[in-house]
């Protein structure tokens, strides 16, 4: 890495990289990425073997203070998760005023910068115990937020939070409980799929959602403003969106007779039409995360009946 901070003090020029692809805004012990290899390490672990041997909790240990937490720091830590995981009563009333149908990223910006509001005084971005703080806030507050943005956005009513239920468990249940069966039980695998979701997609380097919130940041803002603003980033198509672009994209073909026509449909360079979901571009080999998802699809489509599921089918 070449240090061009005073380039321009020395020389009166700048350098020109409107995309970030060829600069770093900071040395990070976090995550490391080596497209060519197709690997992704967290912490120095390759993503593989914590998807096989961790929880997405225990990455979120391992992001945080840099190590893998021994039994007593895991419990202590869920504990400390579980109590972040209510959020304030009149935070609630932000829900009634969106649209049925308003999109749940729409809500999730919305509502997280509003978090500012209820977290400002006392939050101190110079101390390290309070910035951990907001860190655990996130993380507990996230799930509880996401499922009331769903719900809200097809009119269902909020389900809260239950203590004896694990944290991917929790959403699961926020999300898609129904209040008229009481008796309904969470299949494990499902919970087993989703909690690796979570946990691949932890961290990815400077991407375009972490440059903006440390761009936001760097005015010492209020850390759920800087959230917000990461979210509204991730929200775009040619990032986190993308996940919603490829299951349209499914969703468009339809039935795999169809397959052929989309594939000469996106190798002719007059057609808009682009295959999605193949992986992030800066793995120029494979994606070590599709890998990992790949087995666990197969696994969660073995347990489900995919008679009414034609995009598993």
């Amino acid at each position: 890495m070449i240090d061009v901070r005073d380039l321009y003090q020395k020389s009166g020029m700048f350098t020109f990289d409107p995309g970030y692809t060829a600069t770093g805004s900071c040395a990070s012990a976090i995550t490391y990425i080596d497209g060519g290899k197709g690997q992704l390490l967290y912490r120095g672990y390759k993503i593989e073997d914590l998807a096989a041997n961790c929880t997405f909790i225990e990455t979120c240990f391992l992001l945080l203070y840099g190590e893998l937490p021994t039994s007593v720091e895991l419990e202590d830590f869920e504990e400390r998760v579980k109590d972040e995981m209510l959020v304030h009563e009149k935070l609630k009333d932000f829900f009634k005023g969106f649209n049925q149908n308003a999109p749940p990223m729409a809500i999730m910006c919305s509502v997280i910068g509003a978090l500012s509001s209820f977290y400002h005084e006392e939050t101190n971005i110079e101390d390290s115990k309070s910035r951990e703080k907001v860190a655990i806030q996130l993380i507990a507050k996230f799930p509880t937020l996401a499922a009331f943005s769903f719900r809200t956005s097809i009119g269902l009513p909020i389900v809260y939070p239950k203590r004896d239920l694990s944290y991917t468990e929790n959403f699961i249940h926020m999300m898609f409980s129904d209040p008229m069966d009481t008796e309904a039980t969470i299949e494990p695998v499902m919970t087993e799929a989703l909690d690796k979701i979570f946990l691949l997609h932890a961290d990815h380097e400077q991407n375009a959602s972490t440059s903006t919130v440390r761009i936001a940041g760097s005015s010492r803002a209020n850390p759920f403003a800087c959230i917000s603003a990461g979210i509204a980033s991730l929200w775009g198509p040619a990032h986190g969106g993308a996940n919603q672009a490829c299951v349209e994209m499914l969703a468009e073909i339809g039935d795999p007779i169809h397959i052929p026509e989309y594939i000469n449909k996106a190798k002719d360079k007059d057609d808009p039409f682009r295959i999605m979901g193949f992986g992030h571009r800066v793995y120029k080999n494979f994606d070590p995360r599709a890998t990992v998802m790949a087995q666990m699809c197969k696994k969660v489509v073995e347990t489900m009946d995919t008679k009414n599921q034609k995009i598993l089918s």
